[in-house]
């Protein structure tokens, strides 16, 4: 059960990569409803041959065959459907996307109820049977094994040497539709191709985890992928990866998660929960860690990075003032309170991080007497006003703006000049030694 929904996680992973890079996620939504009509009008063909003629006997190979044909067939129907209601409609893609999919969908609903002697259940091929997989074997090689692991198998395999024939093509026209066309690349037919692959993908899995649930395994796992990395073969290897774990927590899950639940409660008849719901909920928990621990676009990575800056920002801020007072009273301790009156814009708690930071690295001293920079403070406090007065400098040189309107932007810019910039702007300046207000710039050595 666990390998079925491995499997089927995995091949769903493959084309929703390209689904997310190309910004086509409601596409997955929209196939894993349409393909329902083409899996039906599938069923009931292969049943009237079998039923007519006993053209294709019950749970023949031939059945899938039949599948993944209706699937190609409603993918294909879907991309083109949907662009030409865009065409001929005037409408946008998502508003045409979503006339196609709901009319599809129903289309499908409404053969289920009309065909009720056909046994085709409506449950199973919306939310899927993975727990029921094992009692459906097939012998292979001399071995049995439940369907499922042959199908969902398969999927994975076909999506994979189709990633390894296409990765070029499928490269250029996910992120630059143009350079393909310039390059020979039919860039329509490689977003059938993808729509028929994805299509063929959603239909395979329906029997394991229902064409509901299959949205989640299509774009959850790849955009958890997006939100780790930004190299194209580490999103792929990503996605994999957390489209198998998936299925291995989503079990443990389904077992674990309602007893802790209800029994406390007094429901003790709840003994577990239904495996392919549970796997998608795993995909999401994977995505929320995901989206508050990613180093870079993570909420609260981002929330750090952006703490950092204003800590950084605010010990700099600090130095400098530490360094004006000194050079203005000449004096090696300089009042604290004088020092936050300067600073004010510095909110409390920012303070006392930036304070912390600036003893703990060896830059400023704090006693009784006040504050004062130590040698390896004084030379950071030097860079700083050194490239304030330089900015100054430079403004007064190339801008026509008043004195009193250089010492804003200078402030803002001091923090990100780095020596190699400061040697560019003296080259600029012909090294001055004062800046625009009679200042003179320190020599950083």
């Amino acid at each position: 059960m666990v390998v079925a929904g491995a499997l089927a996680a995995m091949a769903c992973a493959i084309p929703g990569v390209w689904l997310v890079l190309r910004r086509q996620s409601m596409m997955g939504d929209a196939l894993s409803h349409t393909a329902l009509p083409g899996v039906v009008l599938a069923i009931l063909f292969s049943q009237w041959l079998s039923h007519s003629f006993d053209w294709i006997p019950e749970h023949s190979t031939a059945e899938p065959i039949l599948l993944i044909s209706g699937a190609v067939l409603i993918g294909v129907l879907t991309s083109v459907l949907t662009e030409w209601v865009q065409r001929l409609g005037r409408v946008e893609s998502s508003a045409a996307l979503g006339v196609v999919f709901t009319s599809l969908f129903a289309l499908g609903l409404l053969l289920i109820r009309l065909k009720a002697d056909v046994h085709l259940d409506l449950d199973c091929v919306l939310f899927g049977q993975l727990e029921l997989i094992v009692w459906d074997e097939i012998s292979f090689l001399g071995y049995d094994f439940p369907r499922a692991y042959l199908v969902n198998g398969s999927s994975l395999l076909l999506n994979l040497i189709l990633l390894v024939l296409f990765y070029k093509e499928l490269r250029i026209a996910a992120f630059d539709p143009d350079l393909a066309t310039v390059q020979g690349i039919n860039s329509r037919l490689v977003n059938d191709v993808l729509m028929a692959a994805t299509a063929v993908t959603v239909v395979m899995a329906f029997r394991s985890v229902g064409s509901i649930l299959v949205i989640g395994l299509l774009i959850v796992p790849a955009a958890t992928a997006v939100l780790l990395t930004d190299r194209l073969h580490l999103t792929i290897a990503i996605s994999l990866v957390v489209a198998g774990l998936s299925a291995i927590l989503g079990q443990i899950l389904a077992k674990t998660v309602p007893v802790m639940v209800f029994q406390p409660l007094g429901f003790d008849q709840v003994q577990d929960a239904g495996t392919s719901g549970m796997i998608a909920v795993a995909c999401g928990l994977f995505f929320i860690a995901a989206f508050l621990l990613s180093p870079r676009y993570g909420l609260l990575g981002k929330g750090f990075s952006r703490l950092k800056l204003r800590m950084q920002i605010a010990a700099d801020d600090i130095l400098s003032t530490v360094y004006r007072f000194e050079e203005q009273l000449g004096e090696l301790y300089v009042s604290a309170s004088q020092t936050e009156k300067e600073t004010v814009w510095i909110p409390p708690f920012e303070r006392w991080l930036a304070m912390f930071r600036l003893r703990r690295l060896g830059l400023l001293l704090a006693s009784t007497q006040g504050l004062a920079l130590t040698d390896q403070g004084r030379s950071r406090a030097a860079e700083l006003i050194g490239s304030h007065r330089l900015w100054e400098s430079y403004m007064q040189k190339h801008f026509d703006l008043p004195d009193d309107h250089l010492h804003e932007t200078a402030h803002y810019v001091e923090h990100f000049l780095d020596e190699k910039m400061r040697e560019q702007l003296k080259h600029e300046l012909d090294s001055p030694d004062v800046d625009p207000h009679g200042r003179k710039i320190p020599d950083e050595n």
